[in-house]
């Protein structure tokens, strides 16, 4: 378990400020229980400070996880959100999506978000920009990218896409072995 490179945290700051915008400070500046990013294998932990320090007494072969896995960095140096995320996610999420209850169950099969399924919308919401999807008893499904703003949605046929799926809750059960 290792720090970040700068280019490392260059790529996962740029993905996270897709989903949350300025809030990213939120995340590490927390004065009660400070926060920091950690890199093991490939993957990007979200893990409190004192837990990482306790950590430091077992050997890196023999840890598996520590804290939150937020993420991948493919082998190109791009990172990838997983669904480990979603919980960072949607506390700070500045654009969001709700989802009808006949929508809910393809999206969490993976499909997309049509406008037939389309419930609200967080007003201003630009296209190609990270957004939470929720279902109508607000709770965080999974997250994507809007294909179209929120004046865009309006004039849309019901079979087009809103938003690009990206990860969602059934992942857990669709690549158990991967998490």
């Amino acid at each position: 378990m290792r720090p970040l490179t700068e280019e490392e945290t260059k790529a996962v700051f740029e993905k996270l400020y897709k989903f949350i915008g300025k809030n990213i400070k939120n995340l590490i500046d927390r004065p009660n229980d400070p926060h920091c990013f950690r890199l093991h294998k490939n993957k990007v932990f979200y893990v409190k400070e004192k837990l990482m320090k306790k950590a430091t007494n077992v050997a890196r072969d023999k840890l598996v996880a520590l804290g939150t896995c937020i993420g991948k960095l493919t082998h190109t140096g791009k990172f990838r959100l997983t669904i480990g995320a979603l919980d960072l996610i949607s506390q700070y999420a500045k654009y969001k999506i709700w989802v009808k209850p006949s929508a809910e169950m393809q999206f969490l099969y993976g499909n997309n978000v049509l406008k037939s399924g389309l419930a609200r919308i967080t007003e201003n919401t630009p296209a190609y920009t990270g957004v939470v999807i929720y279902n109508m008893a607000d709770i965080p499904l999974g997250f994507g990218v809007t294909a179209k703003s929120t004046n865009e949605c309006r004039n849309l046929d019901p079979n087009a896409v809103v938003t690009f799926h990206q990860a969602d809750c059934g992942e857990f059960l669709r690549a158990e072995d991967e998490l």
